[in-house]
């Protein structure tokens, strides 16, 4: 047996002490598992369409001081997590975790805020991609959709991001091995055009204010028309906002857990996939947005253009035919953003079908079937895609869109590490080849503080409108859990404790 076989015998084995057999094509390699991460994330997608989140809020300081903030806290995230998936490696990790930690009841509900979070992400990735590109390319190849009647300009976006979303489905559905290799390429693609914009950005500057990243600036409530956040006195709240950009940016790391089905190697493939492509990003990111502050030729009229604002930036600092070959290349990075959340959102969705899931016995049935000729779970594909598209047309708001999915995902992302964080060395004492050690359990905590903090950021005034969403959706699963208690099984038991399941034997 060849060392490949080998491995791959040893994550079937693993999956199968889980109580599943191997149903996915397991071709992805470490780099793989850590390039979905690192797609998801994408800093060329979130860390562009969210910029004036962040900047709009207090301007340089939410960059160079909230930036390095929220990694840490997602790093804390990532490394907590990924003990529980080398210890569990399983498509629909997260769900996983939480059934198996803390009962049925924890699992089913983070599978449906997960669930959810996957797909109003997909909603705000497509649609920020969307919101960029006829923005600040738009215009050069005359189409400004700003010219458009405001019924027909929503009509335009709702089409466009409906087809983007359904391409991106059409390529998962034709099979791991042609997402994988775009997968792969959108990790090298989005270094390398992150460090060329840097170095760009160096050059052409007319000059570069390193103490921007300190300063904290007032831009809320800005007479234009264009304003980000409702006028405010109080810097601290304000800077707590622009939290919103690093947080939301800096998730989908758990695209990783979601693959482990289709990882080779992944009891420790996965965690390193998670942490690294958090830490990468940080960095990298970081850097970026940090050049693009110190670059800006007016900190003013910057914040001026709400969020045109990098676009804008982009056009005043380097020239023309560069920004806008910037601008197409940042796209690229968006749409294939957009593809690798499809990927994790069906796996999610497969994982949890995969164990009677939802309300009814056909539709779980029908979400786990998993395509004979390409080997993907095709139906929850396409459900993922079309339930993104619906979520559009019905929230048109982007920075509540944003607002909605973050909550949803540090939801699912707070109930297992709680669920850990209550087991450990208790009840759960066999870890996987991957662990913190006597750090997790702080580490882990750090994680649940954040998540609250951030989600209590996500619902507060003016994001109003994400309080009624993720208000009337936890609601609704308190109803629909009344009766699906009964009925759902959870996930196959799974050993915590292998010496005293040797004593009993």
């Amino acid at each position: 047996m060849n060392p490949r076989d080998q491995v791959i015998h040893q994550d079937t084995a693993a999956l199968e002490r889980m109580g599943y057999t191997q149903e996915l094509s397991r071709r992805m390699g470490a780099f793989s598992n850590f390039a979905i991460s690192m797609s998801i994330i994408c800093i060329l997608s979130g860390g562009v369409t969210s910029f004036h989140l962040g900047y709009c809020a207090t301007g340089g300081a939410s960059i160079g001081l909230g930036w390095p903030l929220a990694t840490l806290f997602s790093l804390a995230a990532a490394a907590s997590l990924g003990q529980l998936a080398s210890a569990f490696p399983t498509a629909g990790g997260l769900y996983h975790w939480a059934a198996i930690l803390g009962g049925k009841g924890w699992g089913w509900a983070t599978a449906w805020f997960n669930l959810a979070g996957l797909v109003t992400v997909l909603a705000a990735i497509n649609v920020g991609t969307y919101a960029f590109l006829s923005g600040s390319l738009g215009p050069a190849i005359g189409l400004d959709p700003n010219q458009l009647s405001e019924p027909v300009r929503s009509l335009v976006q709702f089409l466009s991001v409906a087809m983007i979303t359904l391409s991106q489905a059409w390529i998962n559905h034709k099979g791991i091995r042609l997402t994988t290799r775009l997968t792969d390429f959108s990790g090298y693609w989005i270094l390398g055009i992150s460090g060329a914009l840097t170095i760009a950005l160096l050059i052409f500057a007319p000059s570069l204010d390193p103490w921007r990243l300190i300063t904290f600036s007032n831009h809320s409530g800005l007479p234009t028309g264009r304003s980000v956040w409702p006028e405010s006195t109080n810097l601290t709240w304000l800077f707590a906002l622009g939290l919103l950009l690093p947080a939301y940016t800096i998730t989908g790391f758990d695209a990783s857990a979601h693959a482990s089905e289709e990882t080779l190697g992944a009891t420790r493939a996965v965690p390193w996939g998670m942490v690294r492509s958090v830490l990468v990003s940080g960095i990298f990111g970081w850097i970026m947005l940090a050049t693009v502050v110190m670059a800006i030729p007016d900190p003013q009229s910057a914040a001026e253009q709400g969020d045109a604002v990098f676009g804008w930036v982009l056009h005043e600092v380097l020239p023309r035919p560069l920004a806008l070959g910037f601008v197409a290349a940042i796209g690229v990075a968006q749409y294939l953003c957009g593809l690798a959340t499809v990927t994790s959102g069906s796996r999610m969705a497969f994982a949890f079908a995969r164990d009677e899931g939802l309300p009814h016995p056909a539709a779980s049935k029908a979400m786990r079937r998993v395509s004979p000729r390409h080997a993907t779970p095709s139906v929850a594909i396409w459900w993922v895609a079309i339930a993104a598209i619906a979520f559009t047309f019905s929230t048109r708001v982007y920075s509540t869109i944003v607002s909605v999915c973050t909550i949803f995902l540090y939801l699912s992302y707070t109930l297992p590490t709680l669920a850990g964080l209550k087991s450990y060395g208790r009840t759960w004492t066999t870890m996987g080849p991957w662990s913190l050690g006597r750090f997790y359990r702080p580490i882990a905590l750090v994680c649940v503080i954040g998540c609250i903090g951030l989600i209590a950021i996500g619902m507060a005034p003016p994001n109003d409108g994400a309080f009624g969403v993720v208000g009337g959706a936890a609601l609704t699963l308190v109803v629909i859990w009344r009766v699906e208690r009964k009925r759902f099984p959870g996930p196959p038991r799974v050993s915590l404790n292998e010496k005293q399941d040797a004593n009993r034997l």
